[in-house]
Order: structure tokens, then sequence, then C-alpha cells
């Protein structure tokens, strides 16, 4: 009987755990699944505050914990990514993440691989998890498509002021050729 109270505990503190991954995937704009299984314990420190400081959350769970997760969320892609020592980063953006880990690819010479992404309710493999990473994000492009808005209204508030001063120096001359 005891033991029978024991699982059920088991199961149920599981089932938190699942839950808390199914939020953390909803309430995420992307999610990076990576490798991590050569980083020391001292890099991957540094990872989590490299992460915190981008807006990130660098966290580790059971593989088939994750994979219910997703599943509970209707999505099967991940299961042949979810074996071997397997890390989330979970992005406050579409880009930051990936962005991230395949700086983190970069630094720590192989020691961390990405596996694949979650963006957008989309499973994305590890070259579009790849391709993530070289894309700019939403501030980014919103930044851009401002600034090529603002040139034409500042040109032709150029044009306005440059056409008025034209009038003002006319009427100016006229002034002047009348006195």
């Amino acid at each position: 009987m005891e033991e029978i109270k024991k699982e059920s505990a088991n199961l149920k503190a599981k089932k938190v755990v699942v839950e808390e991954i199914v939020e953390k995937i909803k309430n995420s704009k992307s999610v990076v699944l990576v490798d991590y299984n050569k980083l020391t314990v001292a890099e991957v420190s540094e990872l989590r505050n490299k992460c915190r400081e981008a807006n990130c959350e660098y966290k580790v769970y059971k593989n088939t914990l994750v994979r219910k997760a997703f599943n509970d969320l209707g999505f099967k892609d991940f299961d042949a990514d979810l074996n071997g020592p397997t890390a989330f980063a979970f992005g406050a953006d579409e880009t930051g993440a990936a962005k991230l880990m395949h700086e983190a690819e970069k630094n720590y010479e192989g020691k961390i691989v990405i596996k694949s992404a979650f963006v957008d309710n989309a499973y994305c493999d590890k070259s579009a998890a790849k391709a993530l990473a070289s894309m700019p994000s939403r501030e980014e492009l919103v930044a851009k498509m401002l600034g090529s808005m603002q040139a034409p209204v500042a040109n032709f508030a150029g044009v306005l002021n440059n056409l008025l001063s034209g009038i003002v120096r006319v009427l100016n001359g006229i002034a002047q050729a009348k006195s």
C-alpha cells in the first residue's frame, strides 16, 4: 500500500513538471533544443547567465517529460530529437534563443549542438533552427521598416521647407522692388 502511495506521488510530481513545460512552451515565442553533452558545469553556468541577459531561459528536463508535453500540445515531430542529453532554451522572441544557441555552438567548439526548434507553433529541423539565428529579430525589422518609412516623410518636409523659403524670398524680393 505504501509503495502505491510513493508511485502516485512520483506520478503527480511528473504531471506537475509536464504542466510546467507545457506552460513554458505556450508562453515562449521559440524553444530551441540542444545537445549539451560535453559542456562543463562552469560552461553551463556561463550559458545560463548569457541566456538570462538575453531574456531567454536555459533549462534541462527529462526527455520523456518534454516529449509528453509536446505530445499534449499535439506535436509529435520532436520525438526523434528527444534522445540523449537535451537542454531547452525558451526564448521571449522568435530568433533570440536560436541566435544565442548558434553563438554557443561556435564559442564552445562543438560541445553544444542545435537539434531543432519550435517557433510559431511549428517544428523547425536543425537547418531551419540555424537559419533562424541569421534572421533579424522582430524589433530589428520594425526599426528598419520605420526608418524606411521615415525617410520619405523627412524628404517631403525638406521639400516643403524649401518651397516655403522660396516663396518668402520671392515675396521679399517683390517687397524690396516696390520700395
